[in-house]
């Protein structure tokens, strides 16, 4: 005993200065990038993906074939209204029911077939049937986010109200004195003829999270991934005898049993794999068996938690051998920080700042999600996300398993060998 009081440490600078530092530059940098990324998104829109879809027939007027539905998608695709803010994708119906179908779109606008007709029946111009008000259909999809479809929602129907009062001035210019004869609310309804009706474009489960139980689950998946490498890293060197391990007022510790660095990131690295099927099983049993999440493809839904959860822990195992103690505050940078806001699920990538749509590229979270989204919503469409989730987890896992590999052998060659933990008697177990 050296008399010296336990709390006269927090008389120590580095004590404050090294907490103090590393809190608020995590404080710092989470307020950054969780508010930073959702606090203007309609500003930071670039390129929203929507569909136009020009179905109308046409009809003849006066002796001239008249198509007003081209008339609309020509100059809603021609507008600079919008600017760069929505990328307008002309398409037919099929297409634009695939592209909804795997989440390539936001939304949609379509002119229905029969729209010609109904508008210029409206001017007592044709005869054949009884004048129906002409509408504009909004195709929303909630499956590719819900804010991303609000935005795509507010953009197809300004550009539909715009639309339908541009033919308004068209068809009162064209009936000229006929307007008197027209009762009031006819002259009305012809200044303004398109209704505009809004419809899901691909239709989720009651039990979908009005789209967002695919991130939530995703979210489960690189939490698990990157909490059990903690864990796991602190379970393996307590096995190996580098640490202690205490059990409330008990101290545990096991004799030594030296290890390289590599040998040490492989034993985590193998026990993370093994128990990844024991945690895919569990989040899968909890969110679909006794939540009632909406979900098919339940093998292949197994299989990618799995694969989730080991790819994302060894990651951060990686990560924790590689940095040692602040290494779980980098794991936890680079999979919660970084990769909520830029996950494509609450805010669209493309109403991100250009910073966010950069490391979307490859953050884990992003990857993961859009596989998930695959399965649960776009039946396992390979195009639709699932490809390119495989596809990044295997180089997510090749590029932990290089670094990982190649710093900690560094190390070993250098003979910067870890210090192990001062030995106890022979005792399994002796109060703190």
């Amino acid at each position: 005993m050296n008399g010296i009081h336990p709390f006269r440490v927090l008389r120590a600078k580095p004590l404050w200065i090294a907490s103090g530092v590393i809190t608020g530059v995590l404080a710092l940098l989470f307020a950054v990038l969780y508010v930073g990324a959702n606090i203007d998104p309609a500003g930071h829109m670039k390129n929203l993906p929507v569909g136009l879809v020009n179905a109308d027939k046409g009809a003849s007027v006066g002796g001239k074939q008249v198509n007003l539905g081209a008339q609309i998608t020509d100059s809603i695709k021609k507008s600079t209204a919008s600017g760069d803010k929505v990328d307008w994708k002309v398409m037919d119906e099929r297409e634009v029911k695939e592209e909804l179908g795997k989440g390539k779109l936001y939304g949609a606008l379509v002119v229905p077939a029969d729209f010609t007709s109904s508008t210029t029946a409206l001017t007592g111009t044709t005869t054949t049937g009884t004048p129906v008000r002409p509408t504009l259909t909004v195709l929303t999809n909630q499956s590719a986010g819900s804010l991303g479809s609000g935005l795509a929602r507010t953009a197809t129907t300004q550009a539909a109200e715009s639309a339908s009062l541009r033919i308004g001035q068209e068809l009162t210019a064209q009936t000229g004195a006929q307007q008197a004869k027209l009762p009031t609310a006819a002259r009305v309804l012809l200044a303004d003829p398109a209704a505009v009706t809004v419809k899901d474009g691909h239709p989720l489960d009651s039990h979908s999270g009005l789209g967002l139980t695919a991130f939530y689950y995703a979210l489960a998946l690189v939490v698990c991934g990157m909490l059990s490498a903690n864990v796991i890293s602190g379970q393996v060197d307590h096995a190996l005898g580098y640490t202690h391990n205490d059990m409330g007022p008990l101290r545990l510790h096991r004799p030594l049993i030296r290890a390289t660095r590599v040998q040490t990131l492989a034993i985590a690295g193998t026990l993370m794999a093994a128990l990844s099927l024991l945690m895919g099983t569990l989040v899968m049993v909890g969110a679909v068996g006794i939540m009632g999440m909406d979900a098919s493809h339940l093998p292949l839904l197994w299989l990618y938690s799995v694969a989730a959860i080991a790819v994302s822990g060894i990651g951060a195992l990686t990560l924790l051998a590689v940095f040692g103690t602040p290494g779980m505050l980098v794991a936890t940078l680079v999979f919660i920080g970084m990769a909520v806001p830029t996950a494509n699920a609450t805010t669209p990538i493309q109403a991100l700042p250009g910073f966010y749509r950069f490391l979307a590229e490859f953050e884990p979270l992003r990857q993961i999600a859009g596989g998930i989204r695959s399965i649960l919503y776009y039946d396992a469409q390979g195009d639709a996300g699932l490809t390119r989730g495989w596809v990044m987890m295997a180089v997510g896992l090749a590029a932990a398993a290089l670094f990982g590999f190649g710093v900690l052998g560094w190390y070993d060659r250098k003979g910067l060998h870890r210090i192990p933990a001062e030995t106890e008697p022979e005792k399994n177990a002796t109060p703190v």
